[in-house]
């Protein structure tokens, strides 16, 4: 029996954990969330263990983008799959996301597109199905 990958969602917006959290669990995802960057430090270094990031670029205490720059520098969470969830629509701050490794779904976005995202950054043959 395989262990159901944990998704860690980073984001301010309310809704978008209400929307979330049925149709990934439904999928078969563990999902937790963080309102803040600080709350998202705390959840990756407590169980269960973070598979990927899904990351809001503007928070209520900082970057998103720094956040990400400090994952990319430390050991363990360096090669941490991260998708980016933003309405940002400067370039700069796109392609400096991209360049850190993360993968871009810009809002709104529909859960099956996220979801999609999702199982190509696992790497899974069948999108949409992350076991």
């Amino acid at each position: 029996m395989t262990t159901a990958r944990h998704l860690l969602v980073v984001d301010d917006e309310p809704h978008i954990g209400l929307v979330l959290r049925p149709y990934l669990e439904q999928l078969g995802y563990r999902v937790s969330f963080a309102r803040t960057l600080d709350e998202a430090r705390i959840a990756m270094r407590t169980a269960p263990p973070t598979d990927a990031l899904l990351l809001d670029l503007h928070l209520p205490d900082g970057s998103g983008l720094d956040f990400l720059r400090d994952l990319r520098k430390q050991g363990g969470t360096a090669r941490l799959p991260v998708l980016v969830l933003t309405a940002e629509g400067e370039d700069r701050i796109l392609r400096e996301a991209r360049r850190l490794g993360a993968a871009l779904v810009t809002k709104p976005f529909s859960p099956t597109k996220l979801s999609q995202r999702i199982a190509m950054m696992f790497g899974d043959a069948n999108e949409g199905d992350p076991k």
